[in-house]
């Protein structure tokens, strides 16, 4: 993903007054004149994530009376924010990279592979998080290992078992039997900037042979396989499977519709769930491998997720590496993967994924399914997010055709491509 905003909140415009911090701010502001640390989240106000991190943070400061760590909660415009901030030269110290720690944000952070912690990276995030050289820039979190989400109360109710469905076909039967059951199959925010373009970007690693994927990095825009992802989205509105309220439902509606067994599947981050088990905490809740519309195996999609890094410029850079040193320490890193629903993004650190340690110890410790990175990260180029967004969107709402949205689609690809070289 260029960014996932399925993680923030309208409004959230605010500061976290940490025990011993003494700082405020909001995320247009630097904090370097009251000499604290300011960190950017990119975590909504009320994210578990962020009331995880606000802890381990008390605690950092606890231990270090003179270091203040300033947390910021993200905007709904975070990305571009940080895109002027970063040009202005108003400069946070530490920032959520949001998926681009190398490929947007490398030459405004430090490196961190000479760090103590560094010996641990996951190798998993490697394709996603270093560069040519072994350099990354950011401490990851966590690991993101994403699927389509599900409440299994719902699909034992429509008679659905979870492990038959392998295929699209599949797939629309079971949302087909939800559906009869009077219950919406797929919930997705139209309010939110970014729920529609997961539908995208889901589907599309399974859309595209090895080949036409190595077309779509060296430029050449693959159509008629990018049609086929838009096809099945305007199938399944064609059939009733989204929310009704679509246009208004904003990302805590999701939660509550997958809590509540109001809706079968999400396609989003983990942190649904557990933000959805907020509301309703006995709910049966799991992610399954994504079918591929190729006929090849089913895949689970992930890479840099929640990850922090160093601003070159900060004045406070030792402080800084002392406090992600401190977020590294495997207690802390294992409480922090397992408030985003994720493994972790350090190998010495324990997963603890909760409600969703059965799916992961399923799909990926005995299944060993392959884990692809996000298709607008890799295959997109720089700044097409928002247009995954809108022309998804604009096929649910009938605002578009399916032609003149994947016509989009190509004028973009082919503009932002041309930016890039």
């Amino acid at each position: 993903m260029k960014s996932r905003w399925t993680l923030l909140a309208a409004g959230a415009v605010i500061s976290l007054s940490l025990a011993g911090c003494g700082a405020s701010g909001d995320a247009g502001s630097s904090s370097e004149g009251d000499g604290s640390i300011e960190v950017q989240t990119g975590l909504a106000v009320d994210s578990k994530l962020l009331g995880t991190l606000k802890e381990v943070t008390n605690s950092f400061q606890q231990a270090n009376p003179n270091v203040k760590i300033n947390l910021v909660p993200s905007t709904t415009t975070y990305e571009k924010d940080m895109k002027v901030r970063l040009a202005s030269g108003n400069v946070p110290d530490i920032w959520w990279t949001h998926g681009w720690s190398r490929d947007r944000y490398s030459k405004f952070l430090l490196p961190l592979q000479n760090e103590a912690w560094a010996a641990n990276f996951n190798p998993a995030l490697s394709d996603a998080m270093k560069d040519d050289a072994g350099a990354f820039y950011a401490l990851p979190i966590d690991t993101d290992i994403a699927g389509i989400i599900y409440n299994k109360d719902v699909l034992d109710k429509a008679g659905v078992n979870i492990a038959d469905i392998k295929t699209w076909d599949d797939f629309d039967s079971a949302a087909a039997a939800v559906k009869a059951q009077g219950i919406t199959p797929i919930t997705v925010s139209g309010k939110a900037n970014g729920p529609a373009g997961n539908l995208t970007d889901w589907i599309a690693p399974g859309a595209f042979s090895k080949d036409e994927l190595a077309q779509l990095k060296k430029g050449t825009f693959v159509g008629d396989k990018y049609k086929t992802v838009l096809d099945l989205v305007a199938k399944w509105r064609d059939q009733g499977y989204f929310n009704p309220d679509y246009a208004s439902a904003a990302t805590t509606d999701m939660d509550h519709a997958l809590a509540q067994g109001q809706a079968a599947f999400i396609f989003s981050q983990n942190n649904r769930v557990n933000n959805a088990l907020q509301y309703s905490p006995n709910a049966h809740l799991g992610y399954m491998p994504i079918p591929s519309l190729t006929g090849g195996s089913g895949y689970l999609v992930g890479g840099e997720m929640n990850a922090y890094g160093i601003s070159k410029t900060s004045a406070h850079a030792e402080d800084a590496k002392k406090f992600l040193a401190y977020l590294a320490e495997p207690a802390n890193e294992s409480k922090l993967a397992q408030s985003a629903g994720s493994a972790p993004g350090l190998t010495n650190a324990t997963p603890n994924m909760g409600a969703l340690q059965a799916s992961y110890d399923q799909w990926m410790t005995q299944a060993k399914t392959t884990l692809v990175p996000y298709f607008d990260r890799v295959y997109l180029p720089n700044g097409m997010w928002n247009t995954v967004v809108t022309t998804t969107d604009s096929v649910i709402t009938k605002q578009s055709s399916v032609d003149a949205a994947l016509g989009q689609v190509e004028s973009d690809f082919k503009s932002l491509y041309g930016q890039g070289k």
